[in-house]
This record gives C-alpha cells, sequence and structure tokens, in this order.
C-alpha cells in the first residue's frame, strides 16, 4: 500500500459524527493535511531553525541585511513547500486531472502569495507589534489558511468540469 494510501485510512479513520455532517470529505481532508503541515510541521521546522541553525542572528547577504525571523522563514519554506505540495496532489485533492507539473507551477504560484502574506505577517506582528517569532508565525499562518484553501480548490487542483 503506497504512503498516501495508508495517510488517507489514517485521516479517514476521524472523518466521523459531528464532522462528516459538517464538512465535505475533501475539504477534511485538506484541514488535516493543512494542519500537520503548517500548524505542526512548519512551526515546528521554523523553531529549530530559528534557535538553531539561525540562532538568533542577522544574516548579512552582502547586499542586504535579513532579520533572523525572517531568514529562518526563508529557510523553511522549501520544506513545507514540497511536504504541503505532495500532501494536496496525493491525499486532499488527488481526483484532478491536471498533470503534475502544472500543479506544481500553480502550487508555487498560489504559495508565492502565502509567503507574501507571511512576510507582511511576520514583519507586523514582530517588528510593529512586539510579538514573539515563533506564536507570530503560527498566527500568520492561521490567516493565511482560507486564501491557501480557495487557490488550491480553485486554481492549483481544481476539477476539471470542461475541457481546458
Amino acid at each position: 500500500m503506497a504512503l498516501a494510501e495508508l495517510i488517507i485510512r489514517a485521516i479517514d479513520w476521524f472523518y466521523i459524527r459531528p464532522v462528516a455532517a459538517v464538512l465535505p470529505r475533501q475539504v477534511f481532508r485538506y484541514a488535516v493535511c493543512g494542519g500537520v503541515t503548517y500548524i505542526l510541521f512548519d512551526p515546528v521546522c521554523y523553531f529549530l531553525f530559528y534557535n538553531f541553525i539561525v540562532a538568533h542572528r542577522y544574516v548579512d547577504l552582502g547586499f542586504v541585511v535579513v532579520s533572523p525571523h525572517i531568514a529562518a522563514m526563508i529557510l523553511v519554506f522549501p520544506f513545507t513547500f514540497f511536504v504541503g505540495f505532495w500532501l494536496n496532489r496525493y491525499v486532499a485533492f488527488r481526483r484532478s486531472p491536471i498533470g503534475a507539473g502544472t500543479q506544481l507551477l500553480r502550487y508555487l504560484l498560489s504559495v508565492a502569495g502565502s509567503v507574501l502574506l507571511t512576510y507582511a505577517g511576520l514583519k507586523f506582528f514582530v517588528e510593529v507589534c512586539g510579538v514573539w517569532p515563533t506564536p507570530a508565525k503560527m498566527v500568520t499562518t492561521l490567516l493565511t489558511t482560507v486564501y491557501s484553501f480557495l487557490a488550491a480548490k480553485y486554481f492549483t487542483f481544481r476539477h476539471a468540469e470542461k475541457p481546458e
């Protein structure tokens, strides 16, 4: 059995009342995949990178100095990107007829919007509001969830109702 099938079975085991009465299965799978990726995996990676890789230091790239919380966000991005794409493609939106290359490009575009929202949120919460970086990242991630779902459902992994 493929890894995606095991993940789907595990997720669907929790798809019971009252959740099943309120959420369609696809939305539930997306929520679980997003929760695992962006509520658990991403903040843990961010915490590790911020505290141990970047180690609270500013990163001088020669042409710009990047603050530690933004440097950690940049370094965590590839990990979160590919885990999120894989889970969305093979678990949440597996019936999409769109090819993998097109999905990956569309996913990159939709994630770029999320990255911009995350960047602005981190700048705002950390530098304007004085919130600690890890909680600021978690709040910012929650704020991008609605955008991400809508982009995934209606752009990246949409079902083709008419031939394209």
